[in-house]
């Protein structure tokens, strides 16, 4: 008898795996950030990257963000990832749902967050965890009960080959 194999990806993995290739679709040429939103019994309902609305060409609008004016900032126009995930679904509600994401979420993107009744947000990495938008956002998601953890790194390497 042929016993399963037992070197398979957690669910963690998985989701936060599919979070990170979302997050190579962004144009941004300095951070490139994914979301994945998942459902209470590990089905797939979203997924998102940072990048500029329907409409508004990558060619046309800024990607700098060191410009003294804020009007040839990106940050004006891009869309974050989490934003993204949670417009890109189409189902109904993501009440009780889990969040994968790769950078932790700015208090814009916590109050969609909350707003859409996620539940659980996993996040990869937190570099700006000492900003105040972060603050912000830990504080509504602590105040709205909405759980968060950082992702559990493995070290383990998949190699995917396109």
């Amino acid at each position: 008898m042929t016993v399963k194999r037992n070197d398979y990806i957690s669910w963690d993995e998985y989701f936060m795996g599919v979070a990170m290739l979302s997050g190579q679709r962004s144009k941004d040429p300095s951070t490139q950030v994914g979301a994945c939103i998942v459902s209470a019994d590990n089905k797939i309902l979203s997924m998102g990257y940072n990048g500029f609305p329907k409409g508004c060409s990558d060619d046309e609008f800024p990607w700098g963000k060191g410009e003294d004016d804020p009007y040839d900032n990106k940050y004006f126009y891009t869309t974050h990832s989490e934003l993204n995930a949670i417009l890109n679904y189409r189902g109904g509600s993501l009440e009780g749902s889990k969040l994968y994401v790769t950078l932790f979420p700015c208090n814009e993107c916590a109050k969609a967050i909350i707003q859409a009744g996620i539940k659980t947000v996993v996040y990869f990495d937190d570099k700006y965890a000492d900003t105040s938008a972060v603050k912000a956002s830990k504080r509504m998601m602590d105040a709205a009960g909405v759980r968060y953890y950082q992702h559990n790194r493995t070290g383990r390497t998949i190699t995917i080959e396109l």
